[in-house]
């Protein structure tokens, strides 16, 4: 026999990377910063739009009108003193927040509790409940089968009505199964051994190993309690209980009057404040508090809705 040296080579790292962490030539670089460069100018270009027409006066609306001046002679902030001046758009932040915050702890508390339950081996009925939600997946209620529950139940014009109809979302108790049922069996046991029931283990241990996920869902369900409107144009016949989203659709995009008219109370400041720049600042208002949370939740986004979605 003829003995050949043979030199194995270990696989090249760089063909086994994600694709957007490989290396490319300049000019692919090059086509990418121009794409993301062009993106971020169509993001930015109508919120820099709308902060702007809040903080113009009524003379430069009307020469700019129909176009935008990026460097307008004169700002103001009237729009924002005839908001703050009113109460209305005050109260409106106060329940959206309210809203959002008891929303998001009650869903995460519910969904994470399903999600354990469902992750857990040898539950009785494990398979057919997990049948059942993913059976929601396919047939979702409809708007008078849940306005009828919810006039039956008693939480018409309630707080409630705003949390309770939406607390579960599927998709997000999926993804956390997903993320439960991938840590390591061994520790889940270990604290067993150690006399640690599923209580313990779930507080304990599976929740502080979940903290990315969480933040994931949290963000997914805050979003969804503070963009929400249609559910409190149902449910709410009190319009001082109305959330900022509901004001916002109202006001800004039905133009319609609220209860207590924004245009009058704009005659008791001192710059009367254009109606079309009082709306902007609506807008303004109603999307700062989401996009202050959204930076401190970035960097669980990839790693939280990756690691719970790979397998499962």
């Amino acid at each position: 026999m003829v003995a050949t040296n043979v030199e194995v080579r270990p696989p090249d790292s760089r063909n086994y990377a994600p694709l957007w962490m490989r290396n490319r030539s300049k000019l692919v670089s090059v086509i990418k910063a121009t794409v993301l460069t062009i993106t971020l100018v169509v993001i930015l270009f109508p919120v820099i739009n709308v902060i702007l027409i809040s903080l113009m006066t009524r003379t430069d609306l009307l020469k700019y009108s129909g176009s935008l001046d990026l460097l307008p002679k004169h700002l103001t902030l009237a729009a924002y003193h005839t908001i703050f001046s009113g109460g209305i758009v005050i109260r409106a932040m106060i329940v959206s927040v309210s809203i959002t915050l008891i929303g998001t702890f009650l869903s995460l508390a519910v969904s994470s509790l399903l999600a354990y339950g469902l992750s857990v081996d040898g539950l009785p009925g494990r398979r057919s409940l997990l049948l059942f939600i993913l059976i929601t997946f396919l047939f979702t209620p409809g708007i008078i089968p849940l306005f009828l529950t919810v006039k039956g139940t008693g939480l018409m014009d309630t707080y409630a009505s705003l949390i309770i109809p939406t607390m579960l979302s599927t998709f997000n108790v999926i993804v956390l199964r997903s993320f439960f049922m991938n840590i390591p069996r061994e520790v889940l046991d270990s604290a067993n051994c150690d006399g640690a029931g599923y209580g313990k283990i779930f507080l304990y241990i599976v929740l502080p190993l979940s903290k990315p996920v969480l933040a994931v869902m949290g963000l997914f369900y805050a979003v969804g309690y503070w963009d929400a409107f249609f559910n409190a144009l149902l449910y709410l016949n009190d319009s001082s209980k109305w959330p900022i989203q509901l004001v916002l659709q109202q006001y800004v995009i039905s133009n319609s009057t609220l209860p207590q008219s924004i245009a009058s109370l704009s005659q008791s400041v001192s710059v009367q404040a254009p109606e079309q720049s009082v709306q902007m600042a609506v807008v303004v208002i109603a999307t700062v508090p989401i996009l202050i949370v959204y930076p401190f939740l970035q960097r669980y986004f990839v790693h939280g809705v990756l690691t719970g979605a790979v397998k499962g």
